[in-house]
């Protein structure tokens, strides 16, 4: 786009780029999932914020997330709570920040957001549309800072997952 497109040409160059993308394919996989492109974009905005360093983790947890959607299952999304408060700022999420009354807290409310909380990547998008299978429900950041998570298929294995990164932060005295 350049500096001097009308508004009535960027929204026709939008438009076009959405029916672009939105070919029969990546249509054929959303109905499969049982989601709209704009339920799609929703979980891909989540997995975006959740891991935007390892793109190898995108598939993974698109399928943690569509697991506890299957299931019923809230999706405790740190990042959906980060955008119910509207505080960017926000590093670590407390109890307190659970309470928001607000749709995009995925701690009270089952199912997806009302919409996306980010405009998603074109791959995270691919990502979500091909997620992977396994059963996985729960994850946790790895302890170091490594940017990766820990994934469980129990509550006892995140709850082992989540000990050792509250040891590490305990330990490095990070709050």
């Amino acid at each position: 786009m350049y500096w001097n497109t009308s508004g009535e040409q960027f929204v026709k160059r939008m438009v076009a780029e959405h029916k672009r993308f939105w070919n029969e394919s990546r249509l054929a996989k959303a109905k499969k999932m049982n989601l709209t492109p704009v339920e799609v974009s929703t979980l891909a905005s989540i997995v975006q914020s959740e891991q935007n360093l390892h793109k190898d983790e995108w598939p993974i947890i698109a399928g943690l997330y569509f697991n506890r959607l299957q299931k019923g299952i809230k999706l405790q999304s740190d990042p959906t709570v980060v955008y119910a408060w509207g505080d960017f700022t926000l590093k670590r999420i407390y109890y307190k920040h659970l309470k928001i009354d607000s749709k995009y807290n995925t701690y009270k409310y089952i199912g997806l957001p009302p919409g996306p909380i980010r405009v998603p990547a074109s791959g995270v998008l691919d990502a979500v549309l091909g997620y992977q299978k396994h059963k996985y429900i729960f994850m946790c950041a790895n302890p170091e800072f490594s940017g990766k998570h820990a994934f469980a298929r129990t509550n006892a294995e995140h709850e082992k997952n989540a000990r050792k990164y509250r040891a590490f932060l305990k330990r490095n005295n990070i709050h």
